[in-house]
């Protein structure tokens, strides 16, 4: 991996477009330490959600993204379906700038709830979320203190529910 080097914090964020699925792709699984996560983020979500999906950049390199939609079921929920950032890049706050991107396009949509999952053995992840403002949704299940849903997605994928509810004072 090339070395980066991030300048006074000087990065942008722009909509995710669908010409950058295959740089995303080529290294999701190099950001997540050779775990297999290419499967869980088609092309399909840079074509149909760039309005709510983002890229931080630096450079014109890759250092972020967060991919995120709209519910089309509840009419005040938004979904985040996966978040990256650089390893060489974590902690300079591109995580906390892609969800804040996020959490604007959700209020000037007029919705206020944001859900996502995680892992449980996500430990980052689980403490990045609480960081934000996310609470753990309750279920019958604690792993390490956090409440955690067996089989959430199939037989052995347990994870982490969040959910946070923002406020925007112009909307009430």
């Amino acid at each position: 991996m090339n070395q980066l080097t991030l300048t006074n914090n000087q990065f942008k964020i722009r909509h995710a477009e669908a010409e950058d699925y295959n740089l995303v792709n080529s290294i999701i699984n190099d950001w997540w330490g050779g775990r297999a996560m290419r499967d869980m983020l088609p092309k399909l979500f840079f074509v149909h959600f760039q309005e709510t999906s983002f890229v931080a950049e630096s450079d014109n390199q890759l250092i972020g993204f967060l991919i995120g939609f709209f519910s089309q079921t509840y009419s005040d929920q938004a979904y985040i379906h996966f978040v990256g950032v650089h390893p060489e890049f974590r902690r300079h706050r591109i995580g906390k700038a892609l969800y804040e991107c996020f959490f604007n396009t959700v209020l000037n949509n007029k919705r206020n709830l944001v859900y996502c999952v995680t892992s449980p053995v996500n430990k980052l992840s689980i403490e990045f979320h609480h960081k934000m403002g996310f609470y753990s949704i309750p279920s019958q299940n604690k792993i390490d203190g956090v409440f955690v849903h067996c089989n959430y997605d199939g037989f052995g994928e347990d994870r982490v529910l969040f959910c946070k509810q923002l406020v925007n004072y112009d909307y009430l």
